[in-house]
């Protein structure tokens, strides 16, 4: 089973100014993006788990980043290393989607040991390892993998889409 993938983050922008006898343009084209190819070295991914999922009002969740997320084929993944990352709230919640901060073997590459990220209604973030890095997000199995999702609040679910592309080696 071969990986192609493409991954990436962009910003199309542009503004205008009338002035007496013209209109000035500042057009910005912002786009940062990695091509990976099928293995676990640089530049290369063997590993992708997609979902969308629903957390009832005030629910966590800890996903598994090494050995309990199961791919589209029903396959149990381990990611050794996460190449990419993107999560999106549901347009329709009335909560906020908080991402990180797992109580005990959390995966703290990205965030930190204590950090999260705040996606309010309709937001995503994407993360990406530049094409070089071998390293990438590193993931340790058993103390170092839980990647916490939650629910910021009472009364009502979330819904969000998860994309991780990664390396099993």
């Amino acid at each position: 089973m071969g990986l192609s993938a493409s991954l990436s983050v962009a910003a199309t922008v542009s503004q205008t100014k009338a002035l007496d006898l013209t209109t000035v343009a500042d057009p910005l084209m912002f786009r940062r993006a990695v091509n990976l190819t099928d293995g676990t070295a640089a530049g290369k991914a063997d590993k992708v788990f997609h979902d969308r999922r629903t957390l009832a009002a005030s629910a966590t969740e800890d996903l598994d980043l090494a050995g309990v997320l199961l791919d589209a084929f029903g396959a149990a993944i381990t990611f050794v290393r996460v190449k990419g990352l993107f999560i999106s709230a549901a347009a329709a919640n009335s909560n906020n989607v908080v991402v990180g901060n797992a109580t005990s073997n959390g995966w703290a590459t990205l965030l930190n040991a204590t950090g999260t990220l705040t996606l309010r209604p309709g937001a995503s973030v994407g993360a990406i390892a530049g094409p070089a890095d071998a390293t990438a997000y590193a993931v340790t199995a058993a103390t170092g993998d839980l990647l916490k999702i939650a629910n910021s609040g009472a009364g009502s679910a979330v819904t969000y889409d998860i994309v991780i592309v990664g390396a099993s080696a």
